[in-house]
């Protein structure tokens, strides 16, 4: 278990990670239950969320600022809080792009997408969970490879989701739109497997 004068570290990032896991299911409601003439109001609540987490971003850095011995490196604190907050903006990317692009319906392949962005966010909790005590925990690599795992099926998603936009529509605006959108859905899983591999190489540098 972390001491407890380092457990604010560890704490701010299963809290930012929370964050990540609320936007994640509020961008799946939206979409599961598009109204477009409601989108800017869902688009305002998911910005909260998104300078919720930003502001625990920013209180590790000021903490870490007047720590004398960290749990561990600066640079790697650094990075792996940046990182886990760049879940939260990802998934605001797409929201973004939903309201930028004026999409009034929903493509299917969004919501097998934005579902295994959920459970990319939920394994990158549980992960940060683990990494509280990193050096005592036998979940770590599972839960790395879970991610790892996800992340692939992500992209298999959005090759077949590109695809088919192109074999089934013959609007152009379509297109250029919902290819934009799955682009930053894919992100979303890339920067969950970010946080992945931050963790391990703190665990490997401090093993």
């Amino acid at each position: 278990m972390a001491k407890k004068q380092d457990s604010f570290y560890f704490d701010n990032f299963i809290a930012c990670a929370e964050d990540s896991c609320r936007a994640a299911e509020m961008l799946k409601e939206t979409l599961e239950n598009f109204q477009p003439d409601s989108l800017q109001g869902r688009l305002d609540r998911l910005h909260e969320i998104e300078h919720s987490a930003d502001i625990k971003k920013h209180e590790v850095l000021d903490r870490l600022a007047r720590e004398f011995i960290p749990p561990i490196e600066r640079e790697d604190i650094v990075t792996l809080s940046q990182n886990i907050d760049n879940i939260t903006d990802k998934v605001e990317d797409v929201m973004l792009r939903v309201y930028m692009n004026n999409v009034q319906e929903i493509e299917p392949g969004a919501l097998r997408m934005t579902d295994v962005v959920i459970r990319c966010c939920q394994a990158v909790r549980e992960l940060l969970e683990e990494f509280k005590d990193f050096r005592r925990s036998k979940n770590l690599k599972s839960l790395i490879i879970r991610i790892n795992d996800l992340e692939e099926e992500s992209d298999k998603l959005f090759i077949q989701n590109v695809r088919t936009l192109y074999v089934e529509s013959k609007d152009p605006i379509r297109i250029i739109a919902w290819r934009d959108i799955f682009i930053y859905l894919e992100r979303c899983a890339d920067a969950c497997e970010h946080v992945a591999d931050m963790v391990e190489s703190v665990v490997m540098k401090n093993s």
